[in-house]
């Protein structure tokens, strides 16, 4: 049996215990199918194969259903949607752990209400020429980071974890230009492409590349992708929210079951994605949104926020590591 019957057949015992009898009410944003509300979702970068469970619920009418009127929004800079949605200027936001942890510690009313991705996605990926068999390898090779404060501590960490001086170690910040770097060999390695994106894209050139996860080299795994609340938004209207969890847990359900459908989805939201690579990335992404553990869908793991959180503060990155409550609920799940 395939990785993806699997996870489908996972997902879909989930929305049969819970989806189905969950958001029964409604509150001042939740609408009707015959009259849904605007509830507005900001991205947390261009469309991309991450989102495939929110547009193929959305191509599906799941949102309409729930009586929602979803409208995406794609951000020009990553780290806007969080503050969008502290400003309340959005309901929900995709981002990432180490971004709500980061925004709480400046003091934003924000939390996470669902993982979309349980799991690192980020990883160091490099190419068989600059022979990093293992992270100790890394000694005196020079690593590409997108210029993200906290992959630098990630990669000081994973030399630590090998034993190798983080100084021999050479961090350089090549923005978004992560492949070409890579593929130019203007660095050994980059930490920060995603294995289902990056990853994919370097092995559909036939470039074999080595990727392994950040969390399998010494960094504490965490949750790559959630879906961000403003915490007074949460507790005055949690149906709203709860709705839409749902229908994006059927959304994730049906795409795992239906790959091409999937694929159809995400290539009408992005426009001029390469339809051959977003199949081989959807098909790497599918699995990875699955959840699992015999947990509901998006379930956030307070014992691992705190682990996380605990290395944030460790690495200076955050004052103090917050309790899980303060930054993440499982109220609003399916």
């Amino acid at each position: 049996m395939s990785r993806l019957v699997v996870a489908a057949v996972a997902v879909l015992v989930v929305l049969f215990l819970g989806v189905a009898g969950c958001g029964g009410g409604e509150d001042a944003t939740t609408g009707t199918p015959s009259n849904p509300q605007p509830f507005s979702l900001d991205l947390d970068w261009y469309v991309n194969p991450d989102h495939a469970g929110i547009f193929t619920a959305l191509d599906r009418g799941f949102f309409t259903q729930a009586g929602l009127d979803l409208q995406p929004q794609v951000p020009s800079d990553p780290s806007a949607p969080i503050k969008e949605v502290a400003a309340g200027r959005a309901e929900l936001a995709v981002s990432y752990e180490p971004e709500v942890l980061l925004a709480a510690d400046k003091g934003l009313d924000v939390e996470a209400v669902a993982a979309l991705v349980n799991q690192p996605l980020t990883s160091l990926i490099s190419l068989p020429k600059a022979g990093i068999g293992s992270a100790a390898a890394l000694n005196g090779k020079t690593v590409g980071t997108a210029g993200i404060p906290y992959q630098t501590d990630y990669l000081q960490t994973i030399a630590e974890t090998a034993g190798v001086p983080s100084s021999s170690v050479y961090d350089v910040n090549v923005g978004l230009n992560l492949l070409p770097a890579l593929i130019a060999g203007k660095v050994d390695a980059i930490l920060g492409g995603f294995r289902n994106i990056e990853g994919v894209d370097l092995q559909q050139r036939g470039l074999d590349p080595r990727i392994v996860p950040v969390d399998q080299l010494g960094v504490p795994t965490y949750d790559e992708l959630v879906l961000v609340a403003r915490r007074s938004t949460a507790a005055d209207h949690p149906e709203a929210i709860r709705s839409f969890i749902s229908a994006l847990a059927r959304g994730t359900g049906y795409a795992i079951h239906h790959p091409q459908e999937a694929v159809n989805s995400v290539l009408r939201a992005g426009k001029g994605l390469d339809p051959m690579q977003t199949r081989a990335e959807v098909e790497a992404t599918l699995p990875l949104l699955a959840g699992g553990k015999g947990r509901p869908y998006g379930y956030l793991d307070p014992g691992q926020w705190q682990a996380y959180a605990a290395w944030m503060a460790q690495q200076h990155l955050i004052a103090t590591a917050p309790s899980p409550e303060q930054v993440l609920t499982n109220e609003l799940l399916p």
